[in-house]
Parts: C-alpha cells; structure tokens; sequence
C-alpha cells in the first residue's frame, strides 16, 4: 500500500474509531502537489483530542467549587461551556495565555480589596484580556470602561494617555466600582449585570419582575447583551477550572511571563521609543509594560506620568537619569503636538463644553460659533450623519482661547420687561437662559430668579414673563 493510500486508511480507522467511543476530535490536514512527480503528497495526519463531558457532570464539578460568586448552571450556561470547551477552543488557549501576563496583577489587587479572587475572569468576559481593547460604544481596555465612568474612579485620558488601557490602575478602579455595585445591590449576580448594563437598568429590571432580587429571577426583563454575561462569567470560570479534563493544555511555549518593572515619573515631554532605545529595551517590551501611552510618548504636564520600565535597567536610569530624560524629550515632539492638536476628533489642549442644541441649530452653525470643525463635533458624540435634535446634548471640546471670544460674542439678553402693579416682570426672548437673566438684572441669582417665579428646573421658554423685581 503506497504513502497516499495508507494515509487515507489510518484517517479513516480514527473517524469510525472516533464515532464508536463518542470522541470528539478536531482533524488538521493538508493537501499538496509534489513539484517533482506530480503526485498527490497527504503530509501525517495530526487531531485534537476534545473530551466529552455530560450535563451532569459539568454541573457537578461546578457544585464542587469553593467560589464567593454562586454558580448557578442551566442549559444557557452549558451552551457557553460548549462554546468555550468544544466550538472555540482556539479563543479559550488564547486568553488562557494572556492570564498568565494578567492574573497576578488582578488576584493581588482583588486580594487587597478582600474582594472574591473570581472576578478576575470578568475581564476574560468583558475584552478577552486585551488591554487595548475598544468596544463599539467607545469602552475601553481589560475591564471596558467608558469615559465618564473611569474618569469617575480617577482614571485619566486625553490624546496622549489613556489610563483605562493601564492594568494596575484599570483593575484598581475596576475593583472599586464592583464593590459599590455589590453593596448598591447585596448580590454579587445582580453587581455583575449592572457592570454590564449599568445599575439604573438592574434596578428597571427588579421593577418589571415585581421586585425580585436575584440575577435568574429578573433575567428576561434584563438587556439582551447581559442575559448571556452572567452566563459567560460562569462558563469562562469552569473552563479554566477544568482545563485539563477538557485537554486545553498550554504548551511551555505559549505562556507569557510578566517583566519585573519599577515606576519612574516624569512630567516632561518624553518620548518612548527613545526612552527603549537608551535603555537598550525592545520596543515591544516597553509597549506591553505601557499600553496606557497610545502615542508612544507622554505630554509635557503640570502633573507627573508614572512610566514603567525593566527592573533591570533601573539602576542604570537612575545613574543617568537627566541624560536620557533630556534626549528623551527632544525626539519627535514637534511633530507630535502638531499631530496631537490637529487630528480629527482631538481633545489634545481642550476644555470640554456641553452645547444643548436649540431650535434652529445645525452642526454648520455650532461649530462656527466653538471655532471648530463639523468632523470633530461628529467624531466627539459618535454622530453618524448631520442630523441633531432640539434638546439633545452635544459634547464641544474647545481651545482655551476659542473659549475666551466665545464668551465675548455672547450677548447678554436686552432687558425685555414690563412694569404690572409695581412689580417688574422679563419677557423671555429666544435664546435666554435662566443665567443670561440673572446677568442681565443686578442682585438676581439663578437660584433668587427660580424661587420668586416658582421654578422647578431651568427650563423657560419665549414669551414666559419672569418676575425679575
């Protein structure tokens, strides 16, 4: 029996082998033609052995955990362990590797939180351990923070920087903000699914179920996206806590070690690839110890950026330490500020503003009005056409000086008023606000202007008469 055919007879002997004893395998084989006779050449053929394993028997082994989080199991969470332990293994290997980078850094600041050692599949869930990992709706890093939040448990970000990338400190604000979730809610299911979905539809989920308060009692009143998150969690955590009886094994090769770093802090302009090149550090090296930096360099600040770098190469920084942070500094930086000021959506040197759009408002107009351009207006609020509503609220980051002239063109409302009984009243005119008013008429707050006219919110309207004196 020739090369070809013996090939062909053992691959057929493991498929009816396979499909006796329930095995499920996983075939790799490739055909080429050989260049000198023509013949089909069939090289050895290589399987992937998949064990089985029962309802039953997944739900046991999870009972037999010691976890904090409960671990309930149903057939949505054994479709998800199927997924992880059969459909898409190659995806389980893969973060598999990336923990053994980030699974000390989350199981030392869990433990300093006493916080369930747990959690740390969350990030597995919430971006497959990728610290540069951007969700549609603009969330960002291992645990998927959007701006407002992590700006809310200190982390910074601007053009140059953005600390939601950072491992240490995103899993820092991470633990804080599940903590608070847990006490808002007194269920660790209920504090995940409103990581996922935010607390105000946690608790419109509890409303609509009648007020019951656990995760599988309220689960179909929840977002779609977070009836699978829960689920997922579970799922992720029985994967990797029964690896080896589902064989996802990680060859010596695929581990990724963490590098021993010590912290410097600089507030100057510096850049990173320099920073590598004088301390004879790979690039790739010092990016993975910084993923925070996008621009491969930090601005110059009033406040100081922590900078990691090999412990090894500490000693010798600190040796010479004003050399290379004034080499440093020099390469790159003009070109960089020039990039950082003028690409489309930047915030680089800005201060935000929030523009409500009023009747008679098109992109065309706010922008003239903040001096900047349509595309940074659309880029900012994730606008996909021109189109803008009365009402709705529009993120404008402007220079300081484009601010200062903003104010100057602003006109403060003509006194438009009228005397009744001895009591002086304001016509509101299109465009005035409660502050314009108040501007308008000397020893009147917004707070004095509410309280006289019985004002609950600011809203006011034209033609609204306001007693003013």
């Amino acid at each position: 029996m020739n090369r070809t055919a013996t090939d062909i007879f053992s691959f057929s002997l493991i498929v009816i082998f396979a499909s006796i004893f329930g095995i499920n395998t996983t075939f790799s084989q490739t055909f080429s033609a050989d260049q000198e006779n023509d013949s089909l050449f069939i090289p050895p053929l290589t399987y992937e052995y998949i064990p089985d394993a029962t309802y039953d028997q997944i739900e046991e082994r999870l009972k037999n955990l010691d976890t904090k989080i409960p671990l309930h199991f149903n057939t949505r969470v054994k479709s998800f362990v199927d997924y992880f332990t059969v459909r898409d293994r190659s995806y389980t290997k893969m973060v598999m590797s990336r923990s053994t980078y980030y699974f000390p850094i989350f199981e030392e600041i869990l433990a300093k939180h006493n916080m369930p050692d747990e959690l740390k599949y969350l990030a597995i869930v919430e971006s497959g351990l990728n610290s540069t990992a951007k969700s549609w709706a603009a969330a960002v890093g291992l645990w998927q923070f959007v701006y407002y939040t992590g700006k809310s448990f200190g982390l910074h970000s601007d053009w140059y920087v953005d600390e939601r990338m950072d491992p240490v400190k995103s899993t820092e604000a991470a633990a804080k903000y599940i903590k608070s979730l847990y006490k808002m809610f007194g269920d660790w299911e209920l504090a995940l699914a409103a990581y996922n979905c935010g607390p105000g539809n946690v608790r419109k989920a509890i409303r609509r179920s009648g007020y019951k308060k656990k995760f599988w009692e309220i689960y179909r009143y929840l977002p779609r996206e977070t009836r699978g998150y829960v689920p997922q969690f579970v799922a992720v955590l029985y994967a990797f806590k029964y690896a080896e009886e589902h064989n996802l094994i990680l060859d010596d090769t695929e581990y990724i070690y963490q590098l021993a770093s010590d912290t410097i802090m600089v507030r100057n302009f510096m850049n990173l690839n320099t920073l590598s090149t004088m301390l004879d550090v790979c690039e790739e090296d010092m990016t993975l110890l910084n993923p925070a930096i996008k621009r491969k360099a930090v601005p110059k600040s009033t406040k100081y950026f922590s900078v990691r770098i090999p412990s090894d190469k500490y000693d010798y920084f600190s040796e010479n330490r004003s050399f290379i942070l004034d080499s440093a500094s020099k390469s790159g930086k003009k070109e960089l500020e020039l990039l950082a000021k003028n690409s489309l959506g930047s915030t680089y040197g800005r201060d935000k503003v929030i523009h409500r759009v009023r009747r008679g408002d098109v992109l065309g107009k706010i922008a003239r009005r903040y001096h900047v351009r349509v595309s940074d207006i659309k880029k900012w609020n994730r606008l996909r056409s021109n189109t803008i509503r009365v009402g709705q609220k529009l993120n404008i980051w402007m220079r300081p000086s484009s601010y200062s002239s903003t104010l100057a063109q602003k006109k403060t409302p003509v006194k438009q008023n009228v005397v009744v009984n001895g009591t002086k009243y304001h016509i509101v005119q299109p465009g005035d606000t409660l502050w314009d008013i108040s501007k308008a008429y000397s020893g009147l707050s917004i707070e004095k202007l509410k309280k006289i006219n019985n004002l609950k919110s600011n809203s006011i309207k034209p033609g609204q008469k306001l007693v003013v004196g």
